[in-house]
């Protein structure tokens, strides 16, 4: 469930109409500026995982969290025109896309909450996207916290619902959690503005709940296809991180019946 984070916007941009306003500002795509010259101005997306040190949430359910969160962030009102939060967004959108996720438990994860964000709730577990800004200016409870070192096993949730959209993880790449966090938000924003207005719009209904799978070759065959025929999208990861630059990381794939 997305949090009732505190904070007031201009009524053009509420409803679906300013649902419109903001889901056509993320479908002119992002990016396009170069990095600043002072790194500590480079744009990121910080996002930060629940992860409980007694009985942790399987990493499928948690990633889908992820993914449902930074998508949610990017078309909620407070991004909107005269949102308290437009600043901030169109400064990192318009810049290289960065996301950096990290982990909270306890006390962490609830002062994590007080600070601008969306939080998504999916199979019991949660996580938190947060308003961008320059790295050299997180705010100190979440640039404290981990990034990485803790990871989880991989689980076989089943097969996805068939009303959600699936976020296809290229498990050749043996990414880490961190880093497939970071991927599958990509891919979740990706596909919202792939989409039409109306479908996006009744994805946000369902707080752009979502499915993570790992998928095999066989399967990653399957979902290359689709993008080459214009039926899914595709991350193509920059590098800076893990990977080699241009790896096909994850491929989102929307319902049929969308």
């Amino acid at each position: 469930m997305s949090s009732p984070d505190s904070g007031t916007v201009d009524e053009l941009s509420t409803g679906e109409e300013g649902f419109r306003i903001r889901h056509a500002e993320l479908a002119l795509g992002y990016g396009g500026a170069g990095d600043p010259d002072d790194p500590d101005q480079v744009q990121a997306m910080q996002m930060v995982l629940h992860l409980p040190k007694a009985d942790p949430p399987p990493r499928s359910a948690l990633l889908a969290a992820a993914a449902a969160s930074a998508v949610a962030l990017c078309l909620d009102e407070r991004v909107g025109p005269d949102g308290p939060w437009a600043p901030r967004y169109l400064a990192w959108k318009r810049s290289r896309i960065r996301k950096v996720a990290r982990r909270a438990r306890g006390a962490q994860w609830l002062a994590a909450g007080d600070v601008d964000g969306v939080t998504v709730e999916i199979g019991g577990a949660q996580a938190r996207a947060f308003v961008p800004s320059a790295v050299g200016e997180v705010d100190a409870r979440i640039k404290k916290l981990q990034i990485g070192g803790t990871d989880l096993e991989h689980d076989e949730p089943g097969p996805p619902e068939p009303d959600l959209p699936v976020l296809w993880v290229n498990s050749a790449l043996r990414m880490t959690l961190g880093k497939s966090a970071a991927q599958v938000g990509h891919a979740s924003m990706l596909l919202a503005a792939a989409l039409g207005p109306e479908d996006a719009y009744r994805w946000s209904q369902r707080e752009f709940h979502c499915a993570v799978r790992e998928a095999d070759p066989a399967q990653w065959r399957a979902c290359t296809e689709r993008v080459a025929r214009g039926s899914a999208v595709a991350v193509r990861d920059a590098g800076f991180t893990e990977i080699a630059p241009g790896s096909l990381t994850v491929i989102a794939v929307p319902p049929e019946s969308w």
